[in-house]
């Protein structure tokens, strides 16, 4: 967990921004009866983090005896420090909103909720989940997910190949990103286990973000998240395209223009101005006629820019 954070104070001053999150463990972290001083850890490490460190933490779930103790020790001294809570095992909604009154109980009822799905249940019940407005995002939990079927799906669906070629595991992650996209949600693909292999997670992350819509995703190794920022940041070339296109736009107050023989309207520029969104907020490199948007990190929206909540997310 030092390490982690020591990472991504390091990253944050190579970027200009802080790219990733880290995420203090408590559910597999804790060793079963030393769940209390490693709670006392995490309160310690998320008060001492650095002022731009983006921490969160991951309690033990809703039914686990600490669970209450998680949430009243770590939230009640260090949920200012917070950027949001992973909450394991959710079932149902109901989950969800025992959360919720642990975290208000804490007095943190602004702090946001990651939820991870985990079972065949909780993959049905996706959009209820995600409908909740403390939900900020939802991941899915590949392993836990294959282990509920007690079988049925072989281990090799946990792996960087089959996750994506088992109909199961697929149609989950599809589930979870659809969720997610219809309430205004973040969805995070969930780890690669094969860490040395480099090209391959690259592949993997790619594939989460290009066909499945996934736009973030898990590291269990330093050495992974490189590749995953490479795989989920825009290209310079689309980066080039979407500040001509946007400029274009503005430039004709929003009509319908043509781009390269294309046709663009107000919902095609609107995904352009989304890959430069997603560009500043990794402190990626903007050619000179973007900056003019993004003003110390903080979006000025094009004037007349049509708002939507892709655009905000």
């Amino acid at each position: 967990m030092r390490k982690s954070l020591l990472l991504q104070a390091e990253m944050t001053a190579e970027f200009g921004a802080c790219v990733f999150d880290v995420t203090l463990d408590c559910e597999d972290g804790a060793p079963v009866g030393g769940e209390a001083e490693h709670a006392a850890l995490v309160t310690e490490l998320a008060l001492t983090a650095p002022v731009a460190a983006r921490v969160a933490v991951r309690v033990h779930p809703v039914d686990h005896p600490a669970f209450e103790a998680d949430v009243a020790s770590i939230v009640g001294a260090a949920g200012r420090r917070l950027c949001h809570l992973m909450l394991p095992k959710v079932e149902s909604v109901a989950d969800v909103e025992r959360a919720t009154r642990a975290l208000d109980a804490a007095g943190s009822a602004q702090l946001p909720l990651h939820a991870l799905i985990e079972s065949p249940m909780a993959v049905h019940r996706a959009f209820e989940i995600a409908a909740h407005p403390r939900v900020q995002s939802l991941s899915f939990g590949l392993m836990d997910f294959v282990s509920a079927h007690g079988g049925a799906i072989p281990a090799a669906a946990m792996g960087v190949a089959g996750q994506f070629a088992h109909p199961l595991v697929l149609r989950a992650k599809l589930a979870i990103a659809s969720a997610c996209h219809a309430h205004g949600k973040v969805p995070s693909h969930n780890v690669v286990t094969e860490f040395q292999d480099t090209a391959a997670l690259l592949h993997a992350a790619q594939r989460a973000a290009h066909e499945l819509g996934y736009t973030r995703m898990w590291s269990i190794h330093p050495d992974q998240i490189r590749p995953i920022l490479a795989a989920f940041a825009p290209s310079e070339g689309a980066i080039d395209m979407a500040t001509r296109i946007v400029l274009a736009a503005e430039n004709a107050d929003w009509a319908p223009i043509s781009f390269q023989g294309q046709l663009h309207d107000r919902a095609s520029v609107r995904y352009h101005w989304q890959v430069l969104l997603r560009a500043n907020q990794i402190g990626h490199s903007l050619p000179p006629e973007a900056r003019g948007w993004f003003d110390l990190g903080e979006v000025a929206t094009p004037a007349y820019f049509p708002p939507s909540p892709e655009t905000t997310r």
